[in-house]
């Protein structure tokens, strides 16, 4: 796939059209009823920008309506007004002040601020409000409780700006899950909020070492976190739901029925598609840098070729819903990814604080949803040439 070239660099620059390319075709996201009991179409979208990134994985809406995106893979980070059809270019791709390398994600922080996630650089940045680039730290931060460095990058920001990411630490982490750690970027601190079951790996010993791999479509929990700090975790073994409060208090729902479904080559295939939605898996690499050791994370933005696919160790059936993360939109309500269908639909489980499923909500096999704004619901639209296209909704 192409990449758009980067020419702006200022802060405030216009976007021209000529830097991404156009998506190619628009079919209606809302033409297919409603596939089973409390199902709903996602519906027509009220507003597009149908310029193509490379990739989209998060968005942040900022105050006025303006949409904050960042694309790793072409390097660039983009406010835009999808109502007017203007784009700005926010910093330039660089290791300097207002630069950056690989842009991953924006989250919203108090005080109409920004958290840019730079992978390229091994950093997370601050913007202000007129998102100017402000204070700049390393995302590799050291456990004060145990001495080890954590690579403290974004899973989920809550409203106070607590940064909460997977980890391993003491007794909470066994050999098959991981802690749900948070962070306060003003104090350092770092606490664990609860553990989540994590992919299966294989490993590997040759002459040159042990390679570890992970083992495709394995039982994985997802989760995520509200703006009030409650984390959600959608347990895979029963498919069930629970609230952890901030006080530590556990809401469990009932486990939720669903049909087992072989996985076979269309699921493999599926599979391989779903990773290339972000950029493909992260590579971590260090190097030292001024006498300091720098950890940094790179999207390699391939895709596996499908004769690779074979190579891997496979569960016979699939898992309950998507290792991705749960997004939580503004009235509080989780929502879980499902594996797409056959026919290419994707559905989301939407969960209240108790874990139960209030709704059902269903989008085409070229759509996911990336965000959630004031009352307002964000998705990708992909082309055929693999571009990404963000869209604006209504929230169901």
């Amino acid at each position: 796939m192409q990449m758009p070239t980067i020419v702006a660099r200022g802060a405030g620059a216009v976007l021209s059209a000529a830097l991404l390319t156009a998506c190619a075709g628009d079919p209606s996201a809302g033409d297919r009823s409603a596939g089973d009991v409390g199902a709903v179409p996602l519906g027509e979208a009220d507003a597009a920008w149908d310029e193509g990134f490379s990739v989209l994985s998060a968005v942040r809406e900022l105050p006025g309506g303006r949409v904050l995106v960042a694309d790793p893979l072409s390097q660039i980070v983009v406010a835009l007004d999808l109502d007017a059809g203007v784009a700005d270019t926010i910093g330039g791709v660089g290791s300097g002040p207002a630069e950056y390398r690989q842009p991953d994600a924006v989250w919203p922080l108090p005080e109409g601020r920004t958290l840019l996630v730079d992978l390229g650089n091994g950093r997370l940045t601050v913007l202000s409000p007129d998102l100017e680039f402000g204070d700049t730290r390393l995302f590799a931060t050291v456990d004060p409780r145990e001495g080890t460095v954590l690579r403290a990058i974004p899973h989920a920001v809550d409203g106070a700006g607590r940064v909460y990411f997977g980890g391993l630490r003491g007794s909470a982490a066994s050999p098959d899950s991981m802690t749900i750690l948070r962070l306060d970027l003003d104090t350092d601190a770092v606490d664990s909020v609860g553990a989540f079951k994590r992919a299966a790996i294989t490993m590997e010993f040759s002459g040159r070492g042990v390679r570890t791999r992970p083992v495709p479509l394995s039982p994985v929990d997802a989760w995520g976190v509200a703006a009030d700090g409650r984390v959600v975790v959608a347990r895979a073994g029963d498919y069930s739901v629970e609230w952890i409060a901030t006080d530590g208090t556990v809401t469990s729902g009932a486990p939720v029925p669903y049909a087992r479904r072989r996985i076979g080559r269309a699921e493999k295939m599926a599979w391989r598609d779903s990773q290339a939605e972000t950029g493909g898996g992260l590579t971590v690499r260090q190097e030292r840098v001024n006498g300091e050791m720098r950890t940094t994370v790179l999207r390699p933005g391939s895709r596996e070729d499908e004769a690779e696919l074979d190579s891997y160790e496979w569960p016979a059936f699939l898992p309950p819903f998507s290792d991705r993360p749960i997004l939580v939109d503004g009235t509080g309500r989780a929502w879980v990814r499902r594996h797409r269908e056959a026919d290419g639909t994707l559905r989301y489980d939407l969960f209240d604080g108790t874990g139960a499923v209030v709704l059902k909500v269903e989008l085409d096999s070229q759509r996911r949803v990336v965000g959630f704004g004031d009352g307002t619901l964000y998705a990708v639209r992909t082309d055929g040439q693999g571009l990404q296209c963000l869209e604006r909704y209504v929230l169901p």
